[in-house]
């Protein structure tokens, strides 16, 4: 096993204190804008703590892999061709859907990636 790839220590953290057993982490990183405050892959789920309720509350949100319907990567369009140019992605849960703003477009590509591997 390998160790989880992740922006900060106590976003690893947090992930690390939900672990189920036989789970592992695969990566937790940090997202930028409003709402997300990070997402992590582990080899079960998707973990995503959203800040964006009423009165400051916090809610960590883990989204099995089985009821994610697709995953994108969203981009205001296409920088010189190249699809992976993106650094945010989006997932379809049901009546929901998720987005991730990231630091970096290599960072949404693993995320997309992962659960791209997971879902089909």
């Amino acid at each position: 096993m390998t160790d989880p790839i992740f922006d900060k220590s106590e976003q690893l953290k947090q992930v690390q204190q939900g672990i189920l057993p036989g789970e592992s982490i695969i990566a937790v990183y940090d997202c930028i804008g409003a709402g997300t405050g990070f997402l992590g892959i582990t080899n079960l789920r998707v973990v995503i703590q959203d800040k964006s309720f009423v009165g400051k509350r916090t809610a960590i949100t883990s989204i099995p892999y089985k009821n994610i319907r697709s995953v994108s990567f969203l981009s205001n369009k296409s920088w010189a061709g190249q699809f992976f140019s993106s650094s945010s992605i989006a997932l379809d849960v049901a009546d929901t859907t998720y987005e991730a703003d990231f630091r970096g477009m290599d960072k949404a590509h693993h995320v997309h990636t992962v659960i791209l591997e997971h879902i089909t």
